[in-house]
């Protein structure tokens, strides 16, 4: 068991040695940041999607801009799109491929940010919403593997995790950069002064 637990976390570490290695890997995430902080500071928002646990994480991140990440301060304007009703909604009455397009087509506007998460970087339904966005004058920022992949090609700034035969990896890595991400956002924003 001992082994088990040793080889995977020498693993995470490696892949996270090794994407801290790239330096356009943190330009990417402070590009991000600004995307982000630039539509917040406009009056815009953030509209998030992914599959699974990427869904975790776009909610993960929704809740820390409207709620609070390490300190108070006012909300900001975020959303993921996770609610069940509406999902299985669409999924029955369209197909689940446009589960996430949909909720852009009808709620995101010119100025917003889509959050669009997929470690393949090919997931369908993700790819539709990132081309519903780009449609609405919306930036989009994906979140991916370093790959050749449709969500990479799609986003104005595209965070990619080193390519690994598991997802959890890249999850990882999404998750450290997430949070880098608000702590950023808040610091662009000001949300502290007094």
């Amino acid at each position: 068991m001992k082994s088990v637990i040793q080889e995977s976390l020498n693993e995470a570490a490696a892949k996270l040695q090794e994407y801290i290695g790239n330096p356009s890997n943190l330009e990417d995430i402070g590009t991000a940041a600004a995307v982000f902080s630039e539509a917040l500071a406009g009056g815009h928002k953030v509209i998030s999607c992914g599959n699974g646990g990427s869904l975790c994480d776009a909610t993960h991140f929704a809740e820390e801009l409207t709620g609070r990440y390490r300190k108070n301060r006012r909300p900001l304007p975020a959303v993921a799109i996770n609610d069940p009703a509406y999902m299985t909604c669409v999924g029955n009455d369209y197909s689940f491929n446009d589960i996430f397009s949909r909720y852009v087509e009808g709620v995101g506007q010119a100025g917003d940010v889509l959050l669009a998460i997929s470690t393949s970087g090919n997931s369908e339904n993700v790819i539709r919403a990132a081309e519903a966005a780009r449609a609405k004058g919306m930036k989009v920022v994906g979140f991916t593997c370093a790959s050749d992949n449709a969500l990479r090609r799609l986003s104005d700034v595209a965070v990619c995790a080193p390519v690994s035969g598991y997802s959890d990896r890249i999850q990882e890595i999404h998750i450290k950069a997430i949070h880098i991400i608000i702590q950023l956002i808040e610091q662009q924003l000001n949300l502290y002064k007094q």
